[in-house]
């Protein structure tokens, strides 16, 4: 009797015909601007779902409609999820099928919906994936920026003080950071990401998937001054910068004294060269000495 041959690369593993959605929860991903994204896998089991579970049933809604799918809606989000979360996890315990999906793009990315697929895992409920559009993957996928590591921060604080904390705390990771922000906030977050995060190599992807979609490449402080002059952009924004220079890499010496005058402006010597020495990952007692000479020369020059 011949053995059964394994799937090659690129062959799929699992028939493509029509699927019959089996009782559970199923984490379905749906299209961030582009209704042809929408897979025939995600139609069917959300065609079939006893519930669609979903950020805004009007969001929703549209969606089904475009594609002729009538299906219960249940609103899930982060005001109400407490309070919702018992009775779809009720539903599910009889044996339903519930569709989670978000307004735009993958589930449980940046919304509340883990919660309910951890207490789905943790009440025995199957979790299934439909894969499919993400923001932060589109984006990373055509920044030109390395992709062997990578970081997803979701959108960074409103408040400055804690924005700046929060991008130094990314300044030590040494992968590819994805960060979301809103239109009305991108120029001042760009130019904080400048002066913590030093000025990397970074791409500005708007509007992914839909007709105006653009990827603008440049420097943090390059792109900070070009969206400042030309006023906030429309559409959804996702910020991909590069990863920290390598230790050993050459390092661009003004870039470095630029970020030692603004770190040392607001906080002590100590916290100032720890900071720059993990941003630019080079020894702290280089940078210490560094730090001293500026200090020396502020001193002189007073």
């Amino acid at each position: 009797m011949p053995r059964a041959s394994r799937p090659s690369a690129g062959e799929p593993s699992a028939p493509e015909g029509p699927e019959q959605p089996r009782a559970g929860l199923w984490v379905v991903a749906t299209p961030i601007g582009h209704l042809g994204d929408l897979s025939p896998r995600a139609r069917a089991v959300l065609a079939a779902a006893d519930l669609v579970v979903c950020e805004d049933t009007r969001v929703t809604g549209r969606l089904l409609r475009h594609f002729g799918i009538t299906a219960r809606l249940r609103s899930y989000h982060e005001h109400n999820a407490p309070r919702v979360r018992p009775a779809i996890l009720a539903e599910l315990e009889r044996g339903a099928v519930v569709a989670l999906v978000s307004d735009a793009g993958t589930p449980t990315i940046a919304d509340p919906g883990y919660r309910l697929v951890r207490e789905a895992h943790a009440r025995g409920i199957p979790v299934r994936a439909v894969p499919g559009p993400s923001a932060a993957i589109a984006a990373l996928s055509v920044s030109g920026l390395p992709t062997d590591r990578f970081f997803f921060q979701g959108f960074l604080p409103p408040r400055r003080a804690r924005r700046r904390a929060v991008l130094a705390e990314l300044a030590r990771i040494p992968a590819t950071l994805v960060i979301y922000e809103a239109p009305h906030r991108i120029a001042e977050s760009l130019w904080d990401a400048a002066r913590v995060l030093g000025d990397r190599e970074a791409a500005l992807v708007r509007e992914i998937t839909k007709l105006h979609e653009e990827c603008r490449r440049g420097r943090l402080g390059e792109l900070a001054a070009r969206i400042e002059a030309e006023g906030p952009p429309r559409g959804e924004l996702v910020l991909v910068v590069a990863p920290p220079a390598a230790v050993g890499d050459e390092v661009d010496e003004a870039a470095l004294d630029e970020a030692l005058r603004e770190a040392l402006a607001r906080c002590s010597l100590r916290d100032a060269v720890a900071e720059v020495a993990d941003r630019f990952q080079r020894p702290r007692r280089e940078v210490y000495r560094r730090a001293l000479a500026l200090v020396g020369e502020r001193v002189r020059s007073s």
